[in-house]
């Protein structure tokens, strides 16, 4: 009985120089001031909105418009952002766009009527949805995937959050001296971002303009019938099961030879997998072809869902128009799908789709979102219309709930390596359901100290399932998929946001019963129900992810992975029955081919592919087509060698 020899060990990573390490975190720096940016213009025009009403003389609805315009280009343009910064160049659409931000910020600070602040909020908001994804997709190819990228994606998250629960009291310090100051003041911020930008973001390298494959499989080292189709690379298989050019392209050159351990469609930085390419690897087909139908169709979905949310808010201006609007904008979600099924250069690859970890990250981030805003959306009517607080002191006392601020670049990184990210997700889910039901039995007559635990909790619970989410949305995906991954994960936040608030309005609206301080005291009890049931509901979508080891959407196939009926198999079981190489990579003792194209233990195959499986060369030196040899030096049209099968003479 044969000995399989175990392959070497590959050499630890080289730590990256102290100047590109000093350099990279410069540039999460400059990233983390961008995050920060768009937190505080949030929170700081919330905190403003009734000096504006007053000064401009609003409607009420102008007013709500105010706020839905800024959500409806957020959330409408996210997800096309993101695919923007893999097609188009991360660097470009970040500074393009910050630049978008700055002008029509400075614009909101001239209006004169309440149209002008409409459209400088829009197009604020939109200029947000391209640069917030192109910033975050820029850390995750920056940073190795590991312990590096999951400290820098804590350090990002908390400086999110910092904006946001500093806006509020910044917001209510500028609006004493002006309720303009709350759009110069982002104006002046943005100016320093964009000088820090310009001097430290990377340059975008070039991009591969090669159709992405629309059954989700990898481009390079995958089969379409022969390999795991969730995105994960085979063993260098091509459509029919055999290698591509006699060559595996999983590690190796198309004349066999390794790599150096990078792959055509990937290489290893640091023990991160990257994919090649700066920009993206869809969207754009041989030509420079661009999928302007699924472009169209999924920002008008997206528009209009959004628009839907927002309606929710309302629900005395008619139901009939919210549900038509909703069903308006399911019905292009349902054309984009089909369009980019179809289409030969798809804008998303569909196949992202399939794992399960990124969809329960992004289903996690819009119910954690949704839970919070929300909240922090109950408790500031709670403290201003019936207690009668000021803006100042609402945002003071709600500024505990940034202790995520501090918690979240020091404890949570320790958590994850100790518990994983599931867990400590999952921690943080059961953490805000316990802040929520304390404050379920608020009265009028609360004393702060009676907040503070509820609002302490809050903090913690947003610190330990914030950041984590970030990672478990981004971890396994291709390099020239980044910008994807990040703009489906900031469209579930900026959905749960939208989302929270308008159920929780819309909750608050219908048990409220009369003018009373005890009926209103009531109705905003039954809308404190809405966060517990999303903090629930987010715990048990999480939970879910326990029962199993998350794969990524580029991980190879498990060992034990079910045989494909479409797949050909070696007679003596070489190859598994779904055509993709053992999960160790080991070579088999039967002469199969090691997934990283090494040589077989018998020798029988050379390095490069040129030996036929008797260990004889081939007269012109050059392996067949694919490489599937047989025990008799024959190769099976199907790729898989055996007795019995219709082979081509050698």
């Amino acid at each position: 009985m044969s000995t399989t020899p175990s392959p070497p060990a590959a050499p630890p990573p080289p730590a990256p120089p102290a100047r590109s390490a000093g350099r990279a975190w410069s540039v999460l720096m400059v990233l983390c001031g961008a995050i920060f940016l768009e937190g505080i213009d949030v929170a700081m025009l919330n905190v403003a909105l009734p000096s504006i009403r007053a000064d401009l003389d609003l409607s009420t609805g102008t007013l709500s418009g105010v706020v839905s315009a800024y959500v409806l280009g957020y959330g409408g343009f996210m997800l096309l952002g993101g695919r923007a910064a893999d097609l188009l160049g991360r660097r470009r659409m970040f500074l393009f766009w910050l630049g978008v931000f700055l002008v029509f910020s400075g614009l909101g600070g001239f209006a004169g009527n309440g149209w002008t602040l409409l459209v400088a909020r829009f197009v604020t908001g939109a200029a947000a949805a391209f640069m917030t994804p192109a910033g975050l997709s820029i850390i995750t190819t920056t940073f190795a995937e590991g312990p590096l990228r999951n400290r820098a994606l804590m350090v990002y998250a908390s400086t999110a959050a910092g904006g946001f629960t500093l806006g509020l009291v910044a917001g209510g310090v500028l609006t004493s001296f002006g309720w303009r100051w709350v759009f110069f003041a982002p104006v002046a911020l943005s100016a320093a971002i964009l000088a820090g930008a310009l001097l430290l973001l990377p340059k975008d390298g070039p991009g591969t303009r090669e159709p992405a494959p629309r059954d989700g499989a990898p481009r390079d080292g995958a089969a379409r019938d022969g390999a795991a189709r969730d995105g994960a690379p085979g063993d260098g298989a091509d459509r029919d099961g055999a290698f591509r050019d006699g060559a595996p392209h999983d590690g190796a050159s198309h004349d066999g030879a390794p790599r150096d351990g990078a792959a055509r469609g990937g290489a290893f930085r640091g023990g991160a997998f990257r994919a090649a390419g700066r920009a993206g690897a869809g969207g754009r087909g041989r030509g420079g072809s661009f999928d302007l139908a699924g472009a169209v169709s999924v920002t008008a979905a997206m528009l209009l869902l959004v628009y839907g949310v927002v309606r929710l808010e309302h629900p005395g201006d008619g139901a009939a128009w919210t549900a038509l609007v909703f069903a308006g904008g399911s019905a292009l979600l349902a054309a984009f799908v089909a369009i980019e099924r179809r289409a030969a250069a798809p804008l998303v690859r569909l196949g992202i789709l399939r794992s399960g970890a990124l969809v329960r990250a992004n289903a996690g981030a819009l119910l954690l979102t949704g839970a919070f805003f929300g909240f922090q959306f109950l408790v500031t009517l709670y403290l201003q219309e019936l207690r009668g607080w000021s803006t100042l002191q609402t945002g003071l006392a709600l500024l505990v709930a940034g202790a995520d601020v501090v918690l979240a670049p020091t404890l949570t990184p320790r958590l994850v390596r100790r518990f994983g990210t599931v867990r400590v997700i999952l921690g943080g889910f059961l953490t805000a359901i316990v802040s929520y039901l304390l404050f379920l039995p608020v009265g009028m007559d609360w004393t702060y100290a009676a907040m503070l635990p509820s609002l302490l909790l809050l903090g913690v619970a947003f610190a330990l399932a914030y950041g984590p989410l970030t990672i478990a949305a981004t971890d396994g995906v291709a390099e020239s998929e980044q910008g994807l991954a990040s703009g489906l994960l900031n469209t579930a936040f900026q959905f749960g946001a939208a989302l929270g608030i308008s159920i929780a309005t819309a909750v608050h609206v219908a048990a409220l019963d009369g003018t009373s301080p005890g009926d209103r005291l009531g109705a905003f009890r039954a809308a404190l129900v809405v966060p517990v049931v999303a903090a629930a509901l987010g715990a048990a979508v999480t939970a879910w992810g326990l029962r199993r080891r998350p794969v990524p959407p580029n991980a190879p196939a498990e060992p034990d992975a079910p045989a494909r009926p479409d797949s050909a198999t070696r007679p003596d079981d070489a190859a598994r029955a779904d055509g993709t190489a053992r999960a160790d990579g080991a070579a088999r003792a039967d002469g199969a081919v090691r997934a990283d194209g090494a040589a077989r233990p018998d020798g029988a195959a050379r390095a490069d592919s040129t030996a036929r499986a008797d260990g004889t060369a081939r007269p012109d030196g050059t392996a067949r087509a694919d490489s599937a040899a047989r025990p008799d030096g024959a190769v099976c049209a199907d790729g898989a060698g055996g007795s019995g099968a219709a082979a081509a003479p050698v």
